[in-house]
């Protein structure tokens, strides 16, 4: 059983805010109700909690939970209308020649046989995503991306657009020709992190009882910090390429 005290990360009458670990979903499973889920797991510390957005299973970190269907409304409002904000961190698999940027790119959610978010400049719907460039590390970089609409996928679906795929990310790869470093760095993914190197680290809201701004931020996840830890350190330039693994 998942001990929930430790990924509090704020409650009051309103709200809760979680550090959501990865690998845990945030709703109940559509095939197997029984599987562990955020909203279930809160409800014996706090009742019945309202969910507002979600994360996908693989991404750790903040996310909402309303304590009742007033502060619900509230809540989904802001983020219906994009009053909410929210910054999520990445590692990804490049090197960008720019310290900001602005990704407009129009986006078909579940557009393909996987089920993906794609790129569709004839039926998909406008989507912008405003990155960052907090850290290069050699072939990776730490990226922050904010999306400023809500599409499924919408930061992954993105930076493989640009040719920044995030790392181990099993569904989405780089749409741009495969360099060399980019290769590399899509094998040596693996013994990094195991999972899509996503994680939300704000969110900003209208307190639905104050209306004033509200902030919550979530550390990384462990593998997520160990991965940034191993880049800074010197095991780059050591690490035997197996050329049979594959990361994104």
């Amino acid at each position: 059983m998942i001990d929930i005290q430790p990924l509090i990360l704020w409650s009051d009458e309103a709200l809760i805010a979680v550090n959501k670990p990865p690998g845990l979903r945030t709703i109940p499973d559509g095939y197997d109700p029984s599987l562990p889920c955020l909203s279930v797991l809160l409800q014996p510390a706090f009742g019945r909690v309202w969910v507002v957005h979600r994360l996908d299973k693989d991404t750790s970190g903040a996310i909402l939970f309303a304590r009742t269907a007033d502060a619900h409304r509230s809540l989904s409002m802001q983020f219906e209308r994009r009053e909410a904000s929210k910054e999520y961190h990445a590692i990804v698999a490049g090197m960008p020649e720019w310290e900001d940027s602005l990704v407009s790119l129009p986006l078909r959610v579940d557009g393909d046989r996987k089920h993906r978010t794609v790129i569709d400049h004839q039926s998909g719907k406008p989507a912008e995503t405003a990155l960052r460039v907090l850290r290069q590390m050699g072939p990776f970089a730490l990226i922050a991306a904010s999306p400023h609409t809500g599409y499924t996928h919408q930061i992954r679906a993105h930076l493989a657009a640009i040719g920044l795929p995030i790392l181990s990310d099993p569904l989405y790869r780089s749409l741009k020709p495969q360099t060399e470093a980019l290769q590399q760095a899509a094998r040596i993914a693996p013994r990094l992190i195991q999972r899509t190197a996503l994680h939300s680290h704000q969110i900003v809201i209208a307190h639905p009882h104050t209306t004033q701004s509200f902030s919550i931020q979530a550390p990384y996840a462990a593998d997520f910090q160990q991965a940034l830890v191993t880049l800074q350190s010197d095991w780059l330039d050591n690490a035997a390429v197996d050329p049979n693994e594959t990361g994104f």
